[in-house]
This record gives C-alpha cells, structure tokens and sequence, in this order.
C-alpha cells in the first residue's frame, strides 16, 4: 500500500521540442494527442504534480508544454504486508526464516518491521519512506521514453541508433525551468537551440528561455506554433479572399486541417481556371482540387454553382505572390485538363457496356470478381425491396440499379479519383437516360461515407446502399474476415453502423432473419469456401455483429440505458428481427421502468427465473387441479387473463400498454412467493408449480429479458 505525503516543493515549466524533417499532415494531429496524454499518464506514474498540459505542432517540429510542473516527486510511504505473526517468530520470540527473508526482501531490519492488527490477525508490515526525487533527475529518463513511445501509421530508420520515428529527427530542446535537460533520443543531445521557417527565418539557431519567448522568437522568424491559432488565421484570410471577389467558400474541414498542418506561416492566395472546365461536374472538379493540389473551392453567391477560382494555402509570404499564383494555376490546368479527358473519355461507353467487364476486376481474393458481387447484390435489392412493401415504380428503380451500381469502377474518373465511387456511376447513368430515380439510387449507394455522414434520400438509394452493406458483411464473415480488436481492414464495422442508421432513421420495417438467410445462401451458392463454424454459427453472429452497433445507436443518440438495451436484445431471436420495432421496445420498457411498482415486480420476475433456471425446467402443462393453495388459482388466472391482454397490444406494437398487462401480475407474483412453497415434498406438486413459473418466465422473456434489468436488490 502507498499513501502520499505532502511537501511543499517549487514549480516550474517544462518545455520540449522534438525538430524534425517535414512531417506528413495526417501525422500531427494524432501525434499531438498521444504527446499529451502518454505525458499525462507517466507523470502520474512518476508522482510528478503538473498543471496543465499542453501540446503545440507544425511539419517541422512536435512540442510539449507542462505548466507548474513539480519540482520534486510527491513524497509516499510504502506499505507491505508479510507474514502473520505467528509464523515470522517462534515461541520463544525469535524471527523466523519467513521474518528473515521478508526484510531482506524489503531492504530494511527486521527491528524495522512492524506487528499490525487486521481482520485476519497480527502480521508484519514493512513501512518505508520514499521521499522522492527531484524532478530534473526523473526527467532525464522520463522524456526520452516519452519520445521512444510516440507511434506513427509509417515510420523510418535513418542513423545508426535504429530508432524509429515519422521523419528523421534533427534537433531535441528540452527545458526545466529555463535549465537545459542533457537528454538524449534518437541519437541527438536536446540543447536549448531551436529553428524558424525554413525559408523565413534561415539558418541561424534562436535561443530558448522559456514557452514565452520560445514562441515569440519563433513567429520573428516566420513559425505560428500554435495550431489553433494558425487555422484562425488561415480561416480569416480564406473569408477576406472570398469576400474580395464575391464568392462564398466551399467549407472542407479536412482541407482545412490540412493547410494547418502543411504550414508554419500560412498565407492564402486565390487563382483562376478557365471557365470552360466548369461542364465538367464540379465533384470532378472539387475533388480534382483538393485530393492533387490541396486547393479550396469556391461557388457563385447568386447561384451556388462552382466559380472558376481556388484558394490555395502557401506556407510562405512574399511581397510578390504572382509567381507562386501562376505556379498553381499553371499546375491545376493540367490537373482538371486530365480530368475533363477522363470525364468525355468516359462518357463515350455506357454503363451497361461496361457491367460486361465487371469479371476483370477482383472484389477480394476468396470472393471473387465484382461481377459476382453484383449478383449477389441485385438478390439482395429483390428482398429487402419486396419486405418493404415497395410500389412497382421504385423496386424497378431499385432492380436497375443494382445491375449497373458497380459498372463505373471501370472508368477512368474512379480510377484516378476513387472516392467519386457512385458519384460518378449517377452521372454516366444520367448521360445514359436513365430515369432519375435509377441515377440517384447509383449516387447514394455508398451513403453515409461516414460514421455520421449524410444518409441515402431515395428509397431505392436506401435499398441499394443496405444490400451492399449486407452482401460486404455476410460474404466476408463467410470466409472468416470478421472483424478481430481494434483490426477491421473492410469497414464492416462501418457497414453495420450504416445498416443501423439507415434502417432505424428510415424507419424501415425490415426483418434481418430472411435477408441474412439470403446474404448467406448467395455466397455459398457461389461455391465460396466458409470459415470453420461459419454455417453452424449461421445468422446469429452477423445478427449480434449488428447489434453491436444497434446498441451504441441507443445509448448514444436515444439515452437508453445499457442493461434495458441489453434485455431486449437478448430476446431479439424470437420472431420477427425488426430494428425499428426493438428500438420501440427499448423505449417502452426504460418509461415504465420509472414506476414504482417496477423494481418490486422484477425482483419477484427475477426469483422465479432464477428457480426455474437451477431446476432446468422444461415446460410442462400446468394442471389447475393440482393447485392447493389459493395463490397458486390466483397467479395462474392473472398469468391467463395477462397473456392475453399482452399479446393482443404486442400485436398492435403498443408496447407500453403490453407492459401495463405485466406490471399488473405483481400482487400475484407476490402473493405467491409469500403463501407457496415450491420445493413441496409431493413431486406433483412441485413439478405443477415450477411449471407454473415457467409460464411467468416465458411471458416476460417474450418481450424481454428482464433478467438483464439493473433493480434495487435484483
């Protein structure tokens, strides 16, 4: 046992620089966070105080600043049980081997030891003081772990340390309290010597005093530390472009995190393409900017269409910016050049031509080609648009377009732009003379592209993206590329959350068993080899992989409580598996279980699951003739006239007045458990009355397991 002890001691900031080659934009966010917390949790571990913590980055350089930093370790006292008195001395009071062995082991006398009362008797315990280290002498281990523990998705070796790490590392600052700490990582000695922008502030070293005057030397030579304060100041000059030449801003907040971490100094300068590129539809366009150059769209104020300019983000101010205007737009010609040839290259052969060739390209190794995909999709589409009861019109939409949704992976635009998957598929299939409705279906198929991202608005677009979804998830848990940990290499995880949040804010009537059981039987039809324990473990798995998703969903957008979701999953396998319809269900039972007369009523709910669970009762007919107490008549009764008023609400899906029905068998449930004996000696009887329980359990385990509800002395 350790208990702290106060000491006054002095504080002081701790400052850290880590100088490298230019870092990948994608790096630094995350590279910032880790920097901070693992500096958060190996303080605590080093009993080192610490106000807060913060953490500062650009490509050139990661920086930690810990204020009011402990100069001392917190002071403790180390206690250790050993053994009991009794076998540390013999009768005569000597210490014995064990007493021997445990001081040794502790590093004190063994007059040092003391004999304490605890509830299981006398024992020794072993008190020592530990009244730490200075803070200076703890870092000097401390920061270079630090550094050794930041992890990166690539990382390089460049000297012969063999230490890994982003980019190389160039230069270490490390500071306590304005005294220089001697570290060393990754080959390089931490001084107090930093550097500025690579252009701006050239080649000469800046002292460093401390966190102040380290940033306001830094921005004298052209570096805005501060990432925050560098995407206000890039937001401020994209605004004042914009409103310079009357156009409003195409907002990006990844391009925005991107110029952030692309720069030291930024500076937003606006350039122009020709006029002409605008035929070619601006996802091509936007995408074509921002996924080549890093470039910032624009649109016409008046009509919200893509104006012909860009505001690129230079990590440089010169008086003069013509030339680096001209370098970009000189650059992006040639980029949107390529994509309008693309674009009218692609447009020369329909899609139906090009579903032809779908057997060329590979869906994944053990599944085949993405003509067989195809195919397993457009059954899919047939079953959930024939469950959702859809008018003839859209589950025609819906049948044309799952045969050509796969077809513009062959175009040149996807090729070199994959995110446009879908985009461009309604494009070409507009061109084509599609119906809209067929066009729109092909654009939102891949919807949301993100967790919270926006949703398909067409129902044939619904249909189309849940059948993908469901065809992804069925087929490669068939071949046992589920998901494992934190590794999901396909977005299944994705998949489902998708699945959820279109069936459930789509208020879609759709039960999961037959359109798994087709999901299912399409791959194995194909001939596809299953997994071990795939077949056997059949819809069950990929029902409780969605309900993962359907039980975050809940909790998170809808504030139920995890054990209510819990009971009402556990039953889901009963009939009909209909998300909305146990999101319904959910609902109803965290209302009712705010009355009173609930906790009472589950507690009794509970014992009579819990007898009929130990005696593994099967259910057998109960036998009213063989009731001898009037509180067996009675439950039976209520337990009759109950059932029947529940399973006429349950078929309306009035799920709080079929609660009602089961609220309303406490006082029998109660009156029972106090008047009956149920281990009765007569083995009829006995048997007469679990039976009896059993009908109590089976009735409230079909509409949940309430054997999963958190209750006061439940």
């Amino acid at each position: 046992m350790t208990r702290p002890e106060a000491r006054s001691s002095g504080e002081a900031e701790l400052l850290l620089e880590i100088g490298v080659e230019e870092l990948p934009y994608q790096f630094i966010g995350p590279a910032l966070t880790s920097l901070r917390d693992q500096t958060g949790r190996l303080l605590q571990e080093a009993r080192l105080r610490s106000g807060s913590i913060k953490t500062f980055g650009t490509p050139r350089r990661l920086v930690l600043l810990v204020e009011a930093l402990a100069a001392y370790q917190t002071a403790v006292t180390k206690e250790t049980m050993g053994p009991s008195k009794s076998v540390a001395f013999d009768h005569a009071g000597q210490p014995t081997k064990a007493a021997i062995g445990f001081a040794t082991g502790q590093g004190i006398s063994i007059e040092s030891l003391q004999v304490r009362h605890t509830p299981k008797g006398e024992y020794l315990f072993a008190v020592k003081q530990d009244a730490g280290r200075a803070t200076k002498a703890v870092l000097l281990d401390l920061l270079p772990q630090l550094i050794s523990k930041l992890s990166f998705p690539k990382a390089m070796k460049w000297n012969e340390t063999g230490v890994r790490f982003a980019r190389p590392v160039r230069w270490l600052v490390a500071l306590f309290g304005g005294t220089p700490l001697p570290i060393e990582a990754a080959g390089i000695k931490a001084g107090k010597r930093t550097y500025g922008h690579r252009v701006l502030g050239g080649e000469k070293s800046i002292a460093v005093r401390d966190f102040d005057s380290y940033k306001k030397s830094l921005e004298r030579a052209g570096v805005l530390v501060d990432p925050a304060y560098r995407r206000t100041v890039i937001e401020k000059q994209l605004h004042q472009l914009c409103a310079k030449i009357g156009v409003g801003l195409n907002v990006d907040e990844t391009l925005l995190d991107q110029a952030v971490f692309t720069t030291e100094w930024p500076y937003a300068v606006i350039g122009n393409f020709r006029p002409e590129y605008l035929a070619v539809p601006s996802e091509i366009l936007m995408t074509s900017m921002k996924e080549h150059q890093g470039f910032f769209s624009v649109r016409d104020q008046n009509t919200g269409q893509l104006a012909p300019h860009f505001i690129a983000v230079a990590n440089n101010q010169l008086k003069d910016m013509s030339l680096i205007r001209a370098g970009n737009e000189r650059v992006l010609a040639a980029r949107l050049a390529d994509a309008k040839f693309f674009f009218d290259e692609d447009r020369k052969v329909k899609l139906e031509e090009r579903v032809k060739k779908l057997g060329g390209i590979t869906f994944h190794q053990k599944l085949g080609t993405m003509a067989q995909k195809l195919e397993r999709v457009q059954r899919l589409v047939d079953v959930i648009a024939e469950q959702c009861a859809l008018s003839t019109d859209v589950r025609q939409a819906c049948a044309r377009a799952a045969a050509l949704c796969k077809a513009d992976l062959l175009t040149g635009i996807v090729g070199e732009f994959p995110e446009l998957q879908g985009v461009m598929g309604g494009e070409y299939a507009k061109h084509d003379g599609e119906p809209e409705a067929v066009a729109q279906a092909i654009r939102e198929q891949y919807l949301p592209r993100a967790l919270e991202g926006e949703l398909p608005a067409t129902l044939a677009g619904q249909v189309l993206s849940l059948a993908d979804r469901f065809d992804s998830i069925a087929a490669l848990f068939h071949v046992g590329m589920m998901p494992t940990g934190s590794e999901d290499p396909f977005a299944l995880r994705r998949h489902a959350t998708a699945i959820v949040r279109i069936v459930m804010e789509g208020n879609m009537r759709l039960d999961l068993g037959p359109v798994l059981d087709r999901a299912r039987a399409a791959v194995r039809n194909q001939g596809f080899k299953a997994a071990p324990d795939a077949e056997m473990q059949g819809n069950r798995r990929l029902a409780e992989f969605l309900f993962e998703r359907v039980r975050h969903y809940a909790r998170t957008l809808h504030g139920l409580r995890e054990d209510i979701v819990d009971a009402v999953l556990r039953s889901a396998f009963i009939g009909t598996i209909d998300l909305v319809d146990l999101l319904l269900k959910m609902k109803a039972l965290q209302t009712v279980t705010a009355r009173p007369e609930f906790d009472p009523l589950i507690v009794g709910f509970k014992r009579a699951s819990r007898i009929v669970e130990k005696e593994q009762w099967d259910r057998k007919p109960v036998d009213p003739n063989l009731f001898k107490d009037a509180a067996e008549r009675e439950l039976h009764r209520h337990i009759g006239s109950s059932r029947q008023d529940f399973d006429e609400q349950m078929a309306k899906g009035r799920y709080d007045k079929a609660l009602d029905a089961l609220v309303r068998l406490k006082p029998p449930i109660d009156a029972f458990f106090d008047g009956v004996m149920v281990n009765a000696e007569d083995t009829a009887l006995r048997s007469n009355r679990l039976s009896l329980l059993k009908e109590v359990d089976d009735l409230f385990k079909s509409f949940a397991d309430f054997s999963r509800i958190v209750v006061q002395g439940g």
